[in-house]
């Protein structure tokens, strides 16, 4: 990603365009909890389908962290945030 923006902001560009159109279609969302700019943590919630389902640590870290990591530099983890 070339643009400028915070490494949040970009992290809610991929989301949007990149990631809750493929949960949404099954069922599911993601919600962005939190972006440490410093150790590149990025903290979501899994909602709806996703949040119960069987397969949502497969989604997350062979979908939302891959393709985070790709698309925004500086992120290294995404961790699931449980509940409300």
């Amino acid at each position: 990603m070339a643009e400028t923006g915070t490494m949040k902001s970009k992290v809610e560009k991929v989301i949007a365009k990149k990631i809750r159109p493929g949960l949404e279609r099954d069922g599911g969302d993601i919600e962005l909890v939190s972006v440490d700019e410093k150790s590149g943590d990025v903290k979501v919630r899994l909602r709806g389908a996703c949040a119960g389902c069987p397969m949502s640590q497969m989604t997350l870290t062979m979908v939302v962290e891959k393709v985070l990591k790709e698309d925004v530099p500086g992120v290294k983890t995404v961790t699931p945030v449980i509940g409300q």
